[in-house]
């Protein structure tokens, strides 16, 4: 069985396990659901799945320890440097969450150092929304 035989929720759970640390494609999917779907659909159910999976990381993320990452050997130094990385871009990193390895890695870090969850969530909604509707566009305009 195939993704797309689940039609759209088959859609929402592959957008949303692409979102974590599972090696998916979702935007593949997205692409061949929308010859097959109501393109308008596709953009809201992968965009709302997606958002859900990024919001998951930065649960995640919320809820590690700067403990674990000392267990690891990861130095004080790097940490701080991470820190001060997010700090200073906050809640605007999250527009980059679609973007695939990093993306995920920086939603785990809103979480871990505790950035604005309502910001961080309407940002990660947002950049991934924008990701979906590039490729809509790009797919009717071809089409």
């Amino acid at each position: 069985m195939q993704w797309i035989d689940w039609g759209y929720l088959g859609l929402f759970v592959a957008s949303f396990l692409a979102a974590t640390v599972i090696p998916l494609s979702s935007e593949a999917l997205f692409v061949v659901m929308l010859f097959h779907f109501d393109p308008w659909i596709c953009l809201t159910v992968a965009t709302l799945g997606n958002s859900l999976g990024g919001c998951l990381n930065y649960g995640l993320g919320y809820l590690g320890n700067p403990e674990w990452l000392a267990r690891i050997r990861v130095k004080p130094a790097q940490i701080n440097r991470w820190k001060d990385q997010v700090n200073t871009y906050g809640a605007w990193l999250a527009l980059f969450s679609w973007a695939p390895y990093v993306g995920d890695i920086m939603a785990v870090a809103l979480g871990f150092f505790r950035v604005d969850w309502k910001k961080s969530f309407s940002f990660i909604f947002l950049g991934k929304f924008l990701r979906y509707l590039l490729i809509l566009v790009f797919y009717l305009y071809v089409q």
